[in-house]
């Protein structure tokens, strides 16, 4: 297909055949890609716009760095795997944790930069080495336990700075998401976050008009009167114009905050590869590093100007499973409708304007997601934390990461929370593997009574080297 954009119509180009699908390389009539496309941006609407927002960035440059994310994606991989690329949750805890440090936007778009560098020369490792470079580096106990600090570490985020805004539309938008995320079927399932922001808005609304203003913190500051939903920046925003841009700053001690995420990515794209080429029935294995590499450049990119990193969305993924369609014309389309978006400021300061106590819902169903991704990531490894060699370095980074604890290098630099943590677990993991006889590599060593399990399950670490 060359670069991956010439396609051939499926069918009459109506509707597939039952139990046909529509492959990468097909498409349908061009009104039903284009309406395809609108769906795929819906879906990843919710998280890709509360990233941005949590991060402290602009929602505006964020969904149009998205769209160009996603051609770039599209361009790398040869049109072999639809992929739409949205904001990264992953980043939402390291941006939390340079701001708390004093860093500005540029400082957290800077060491993000670093870490799109730093993915984009992984993809280029994947692809002369192959995939079992990365789990030779990073077996499933490692990538586990870094993705799960990495999720939890966000939880005192919530707990003080959205929660307290408004805790009752905080527990009703939570409940809502969740009988959302679990009740609902296909694409709405799928665009779960997004009804709960609209819900949360709702809700919002109606108690500013029955109950007036409330008295509560305000973004972790004092206490002080203030509407739930202040849209006034919505009236006095532009119905089109250019989002705002900024230069990167590099700062070393946020710079290693930041580069543990390198591992959540690499994850990520791994189980995104996998899910599409089990999807399409072509199997994408050596297009693994492509989509690394592809994914570190097009995150350098959006926070060279100011933007969010991006990162495959599993959203997406759900859309095509609903409605067999993989054509990347509808991607393709879908990021002509982000940069759209993206010259829409009004748009943009409605995103902004999401009310803290919506945030504080969601975030508690997302942040709790992101750090269960990493629970299941050992589960899928087969994992077996009755072996002292896997439980030591998971628990001590875990804990490191989740509580913040530090660890002063010099007066001015010091290491703590998610960068301690995965040092932690990576070090500690290959050099107790290094030291450990034999039969610990083999063998669980705690008492099995201490946890049930499923026989044969096996350490889980050496099928994977």
């Amino acid at each position: 297909m060359g670069l991956g954009v010439g396609w051939t119509l499926h069918g009459d180009g109506r509707t597939p055949a039952p139990g046909a699908v529509v492959r990468p390389e097909e498409r349908l009539s061009w009104p039903r890609t284009a309406g395809l496309g609108a769906q795929h941006v819906v879906a990843m609407f919710g998280a890709s716009f509360v990233a941005p927002v949590l991060m402290g960035l602009d929602p505006n440059l964020a969904i149009m760095m998205s769209g160009v994310a996603t051609v770039i994606f599209l361009l790398a991989t040869r049109g072999r795997v639809p992929s739409y690329l949205g904001c990264s949750l992953s980043f939402v805890g390291v941006a939390a944790a340079i701001r708390a440090a004093g860093g500005d936007s540029a400082v957290v778009t800077g060491a993000v930069f670093v870490v799109g560098v730093a993915l984009f020369l992984a993809g280029l490792v994947v692809q002369r080495f192959g995939a079992r470079v990365i789990h030779t580096a990073m077996p499933p106990i490692v990538t586990g336990a870094v993705v799960m600090l990495i999720g939890f570490n966000l939880a005192p985020v919530t707990a003080s700075t959205y929660w307290p805004q408004d805790q009752w539309t905080a527990l009703l938008t939570m409940l809502f998401t969740g009988a959302a995320v679990v009740c609902l079927r296909g694409f709405w399932s799928r665009i779960a976050i997004f009804l709960g922001l609209l819900f949360g808005y709702g809700i919002s609304w109606l108690s500013d008009l029955l109950f007036g203003k409330i008295h509560s913190t305000l973004g972790g500051e004092a206490a002080v009167d203030h509407w739930r939903l202040d849209l006034s920046a919505v009236a006095k925003a532009d119905w089109i114009g250019l989002p705002s841009f900024h230069a990167p700053a590099f700062e070393w001690p946020a710079i290693l905050i930041a580069l543990p995420v390198v591992i959540a990515l690499i994850a990520e794209n791994a189980g995104h590869i996998k899910a599409v080429g089990e999807m399409t029935g072509d199997p994408l294995d050596d297009k693994l590093g492509t989509a690394i590499a592809a994914d570190g450049a097009a995150s350098i990119l959006s926070t060279a100007v100011g933007g969010p990193p991006n990162t495959t969305y599993s959203e997406n993924i759900g859309v095509m499973a609903a409605t067999r369609v993989y054509s990347t014309a509808a991607y393709w389309a879908a990021a002509g409708f982000a940069l759209l978006f993206g010259l829409c400021p009004k748009f943009g300061a409605i995103v902004a304007a999401i009310p803290g106590g919506v945030l504080g819902g969601i975030t508690v169903i997302l942040y709790g997601m992101i750090g269960l991704l990493g629970a299941q990531i050992w589960i899928n490894g087969g994992v077996d934390l009755r072996n002292p060699l896997n439980l030591v370095p998971a628990a001590a980074g875990i804990i490191i990461g989740i509580g913040g604890v530090k660890l002063q290098i010099t007066e001015t630099f010091e290491l703590g929370g998610i960068a301690l943590g995965t040092i932690v677990v990576i070090t500690g993991y290959h050099a107790l593997r290094y030291l450990a006889p034999a039969h610990l590599k083999q063998e669980p060593l705690l008492d099995a009574g201490t946890s049930t399990y499923d026989e044969g399950s096996g350490d889980g670490q050496d099928k994977h080297r």
